[in-house]
């Protein structure tokens, strides 16, 4: 195992960890356990006497909420917090604010958005598997002795469920960071320790004598924009069934993909979560909505057509439909339903809008 993150190229660094944070499948344990020692010594620690493998953080948190008692006081503030906090201060040292910050925009920033979105979509499912929160109530309900009573105890589980999850290290999920510190060139032993448990774990939890590793998903699935995103299953999966489903970064129900077979116009009128509706407005299609809803236009000029489709509970739907003035290869011309904000109330203010201009500014020579 290297012993140093050593300042590779920037590109390189994130090509090689958003590798890692999209791996799945088994991890290679041993690898990762003698890893995870290493980074125990270079803490000042003695090494674990025990590991303890788990199919999804859901099972390594069942666990933890169970037996914590009996793993020793968590590390995760030597082992890895203490990696960190050295490994800013000796990039800030050698290239300055403006080049630590010039590192993380072409690396950490770069892989954040997506590398760091799974995390937090477990962490919320985990909270809300473990200690879901109570329905909202009114107020003349929630002065009832028995509805405080409840609320307390749901706070006091969510407080315990949070903090099995802060003593987590993000192992795959902390690319990001680890694709800076890459870049830097500034890491030491103890961070290349971390590194090389990222590359094969998910989540782990490191105790003073006991650790605890999750595997990493058995699938993954994304958009082009690196959102969570599956129209037919799981978009995130574990081997023991811990599942997220989502559509297009959304987290959605489990049964809820089922019924985007067979949708219809009023289907999606009588869904009362108005972010579900938008979800079956999207995978439906606007321009086949505006079709069978019998929505009328609101304005028309030269430049298209502006719709509107209001929508219970929530803003309106407002989209420009424009023409390509440039032929297809059959010689057809294709039109486009491009979304706008509610505010637009004429075709050529929609179309400028998505040219980032204002109404009286759009008047191109020729329309593409």
């Amino acid at each position: 195992m290297s012993t140093q993150l050593t300042g590779r190229p920037a590109d390189a660094s994130v090509a090689h960890w958003r590798a890692v944070a999209a791996a799945t499948g088994p991890a290679d344990r041993a690898t990762a356990e003698h890893a995870v020692r290493a980074a125990y010594r270079a803490a000042g620690l003695a090494e674990p006497t025990a590991f303890r493998w788990y199919p999804s953080p859901l099972a390594a948190v069942t666990e933890l909420l169970d037996h914590r008692e009996e793993f020793g006081a968590n590390v995760r503030e030597q082992v890895r917090t203490a990696a960190w906090e050295r490994a800013r201060t000796a990039a800030f040292t050698a290239h300055g604010p403006g080049g630590w910050a010039e590192i993380w925009g072409a690396t950490g920033a770069e892989l954040a958005a997506t590398t760091t979105l799974p995390a937090e979509r477990v962490r919320a499912a985990l909270l809300d598997h473990f200690a879901p929160e109570p329905e909202p109530l009114d107020w003349e309900e929630s002065r009832k002795p028995e509805n405080k009573e409840r609320r307390r105890v749901a706070g006091e589980a969510r407080a315990k469920v949070r903090l099995a999850l802060v003593d987590a290290v993000a192992g795959q999920h902390d690319a990001a960071w680890f694709a800076a510190f890459d870049t830097a060139g500034t890491g030491d032993e103890a961070l290349a320790a971390l590194a090389g448990v990222a590359r094969q774990t998910g989540w782990w939890w490191p105790f003073e004598n006991t650790v605890l590793l999750s595997e990493r998903p058995t699938a993954l699935h994304r958009d082009e924009a690196g959102r969570l995103d599956r129209a037919d299953g799981p978009a995130l999966a574990y081997a023991d069934g811990f599942a997220l489903y989502a559509w297009r970064g959304m987290p959605v129900p489990a049964d809820f993909l089922e019924q985007l077979t067979g949708l219809t116009a009023e289907r999606i009128r009588a869904e009362e979560n108005a972010e579900l509706r938008r979800v079956m407005l999207e995978h439906f299609g606007y321009e086949r909505y505006l079709a069978e809803s019998g929505a009328k236009p609101l304005h028309r000029d030269e430049t298209g057509v502006l719709w509107r489709i209001q929508l219970p509970d929530d803003e309106p739907v407002v989209m420009v439909e424009v023409v390509n003035s440039t032929p297809e290869p059959d010689g057809t011309y294709r039109t486009y339903y491009l979304r706008v904000p509610p505010s637009v109330r004429t075709a050529r203010a929609g179309v400028a809008w998505t040219f980032g201009v204002e109404e009286a500014e759009y008047r191109p020579q020729r329309e593409t």
